[in-house]
């Protein structure tokens, strides 16, 4: 059976409680890119978070809220295609506990040497699926299996984010965010529900890697069996849960990004903001772009923006053909598509 939903306000003492540990991470825009689309994006950029992305915000809330209850464990486990291992790590030796992470072996080796950096020990399995069954073992064994979605600690920790940029008084037109198991873009609506109530959220996805989207359609969670192979290794999971699943079918919609529009944006972000972008970052940025191209008035579009965690052989990939010759107004008219 799946757990009551959390209440919007569980995001604002995950706020306070994490505050102490995090950086509070940097709004920014794009003059330029803002003429060129007739639209005003503002992007929350959590590379510039602790571990280089926003997922040190769920892995603190969830431990330091079983410290606050006398509850945390001698150890955790975790499995990751890499920014939550660098969370769970940098978290458990925040708190004092052990940490042992699992890491498929396409996994970044820079987040598995960060990984270990912050002292947890890191298994490689051959593939995602070998990942989440071996920590289901570890967990049996008696560790703390502190997930990379299902955990409402970690949704309300990953909302955070959304609510510091809300917090400012910004009052958006529409919030983007990709969704890879959902605690992220759970987190940002129930940060958005809780502090601009009716703007609309919208999920964005890899088309190699929609299994959300394709669930938010048919009204049921619809698994991948094997890792989808997609630049955007964020959003290689395999399943959204049942408990990220009540907050993302309540969601505006969806949009469904193929590879070459993840390259394109993640090469303009990062020429534009002057900072690293993940290729799972440019996901949102291409849906927030979809859904701008079809208003017909101005907006102000909050792009959440996860992480800036690249490793060189993803580097390789990203620039193996530059796009920068071709601006994002040229792109939007279809002059050079």
């Amino acid at each position: 059976m799946t757990e009551a939903p959390l209440a919007p306000g569980v995001i604002a003492r995950a706020h306070q409680r994490i505050a102490p540990f995090i950086n509070r991470t940097p709004l920014f825009q794009s003059t330029l890119l803002n003429h060129w689309l007739g639209h005003e994006f503002v992007f929350k950029a959590e590379g510039f978070q602790k571990v280089g992305a926003f997922k040190v915000r769920g892995a603190l809330n969830a431990l330091l809220s079983m410290q606050e209850a006398g509850r945390l464990p001698d150890s955790v486990v975790a499995f990751s295609s890499g920014n939550h291992a660098q969370a769970v790590a940098y978290a458990a030796k925040q708190v004092g506990v052990a940490a042992t992470v699992l890491l498929p072996a396409d996994a970044s080796p820079i987040k598995r040497q960060a990984t270990e950096g912050y002292g947890a020990r890191v298994i490689v399995t051959d593939n995602r699926a070998e990942a989440e069954r071996r920590s289901d073992e570890l967990q049996a064994q008696g560790a703390y299996l502190l997930h990379p979605y299902d955990n409402n600690g970690v949704i309300a920790g990953q909302g955070t984010a959304c609510y510091e940029a809300l917090d400012t008084g910004l009052r958006p037109d529409a919030v983007f965010a990709t969704c890879g198991g959902g605690g992220w873009l759970s987190g940002t609506f129930l940060a958005t529900q809780l502090l601009a109530p009716g703007t609309p959220v919208y999920g964005a996805e890899p088309l190699r890697a929609n299994d959300a989207a394709q669930s938010y359609r048919a009204g049921k969670i619809i698994p991948f069996t094997a890792s989808p192979d997609t630049l955007a290794d964020g959003a290689r999971t395999l399943s959204v849960s049942p408990r990220t699943f009540q907050y993302l079918r309540q969601l505006a919609g969806f949009y469904e990004i193929e590879e070459p529009e993840i390259v394109y944006w993640t090469q303009w972000l990062a020429h534009l903001l002057k900072t690293p972008v993940e290729p799972t970052s440019a996901v949102a940025m291409a849906g927030a772009v979809e859904w701008a191209k079809r208003e017909s008035q101005p907006r102000q579009i909050l792009v959440m923006l996860s992480g800036g965690n690249i490793a060189p052989q993803t580097y390789v990939k990203i620039w193996a053909q530059d796009h920068l010759a071709v601006t994002p107004d040229r792109r939007i008219c279809g002059d050079a598509l």
